[in-house]
């Protein structure tokens, strides 16, 4: 695996390092493709940070890390966007001013709490709360259109108190419909690696939903490590081959200009 589609540098808040360090690390562990996805988190409420960036700047500053790089690696230009179901109409604006080449859509603020904060556990047993995220996640995606790929499905897993409460099967019914209104949409599902590095033993999302996925006719998979430090990056991709087969995959996704590029899974 030699395309990482979703990194972060300084230009999100809760990221320190600058674009040309992450650069120069993905050079090192031998990617050949990556894609930067800082934070547009417009309206964000779950916590200090504010999560958002100047995209004129962050433009003129990947544009020319590209040609700096292009004989190395090819760098390509995304977003990670924070979904929230009034921001449909502002997003689909934002993404029309600028070249992205990838779109990610993610869900960080639930009832308008980030599940990263202890809080968000305290009013909630576990169920409740990842049935909160899978229906805010439903919510968020019918009422925005504007990206290409929904990240971390189940990114709210990492921060429960016991992996023994989670499971595909008991939230089936809300997962399919998810899985559904992507398809419908033409949108794809990202495989984000980063559940490893916090101890689950699986990645986002587990491999039942990426495989019912592939059941109900997805076919646009794009894989993260959801790196915000250098040695972060192509965390564990020794193991996505493997996943992305035994789910019935035989491709993965990268995009290139908003289009996806399918290529074979070595």
């Amino acid at each position: 695996m030699k395309a990482d589609f979703h990194m972060h540098s300084s230009f999100s808040s809760d990221a320190e390092f600058e674009p040309e360090a992450m650069i120069q690390e993905a050079i090192r562990r031998g990617l050949q493709t990556i894609c930067f996805t800082d934070h547009q988190d417009k309206d964000y409420q779950g916590g200090p940070l504010s999560f958002t960036f100047d995209t004129e700047f962050y433009f003129r500053t990947m544009q020319r890390l590209q040609q700096e790089y292009r004989e190395k690696i090819d760098v390509r230009i995304g977003v990670e966007l924070g979904l929230q179901p009034h921001l449909g109409e502002y997003y689909k604006q934002y993404i029309s001013q600028y070249p992205f080449d990838f779109v990610l859509g993610s869900v960080h603020v639930i009832q308008s709490e980030d599940p990263y904060y202890p809080q968000f556990f305290e009013k909630r047993t576990d169920r409740e709360a990842y049935e909160a995220a899978f229906l805010a996640t439903l919510e968020n995606i019918r009422a925005v259109s504007e990206f290409d790929v929904l990240g971390h499905l189940d990114y709210i897993v990492r921060y429960g108190r016991s992996i023994e409460s989670y499971s595909y099967s008991t939230f089936s019914d809300l997962i399919d419909e998810i899985l559904r209104e992507l398809i419908g949409q033409g949108k794809g599902l990202e495989l984000n690696m980063a559940g490893y590095k916090y101890g689950l033993g699986f990645g986002h999302p587990h491999p039942d939903i990426l495989k019912r996925y592939r059941e109900l006719g997805g076919e646009i998979v794009t894989v993260g490590s959801d790196g915000h430090r250098p040695e972060h990056l192509a965390y564990a991709f020794g193991l996505v081959s493997e996943i992305l087969h035994s789910c019935g995959f035989q491709y993965y996704t990268e995009f290139k200009g908003r289009k996806p590029v399918f290529q074979q899974l070595p």
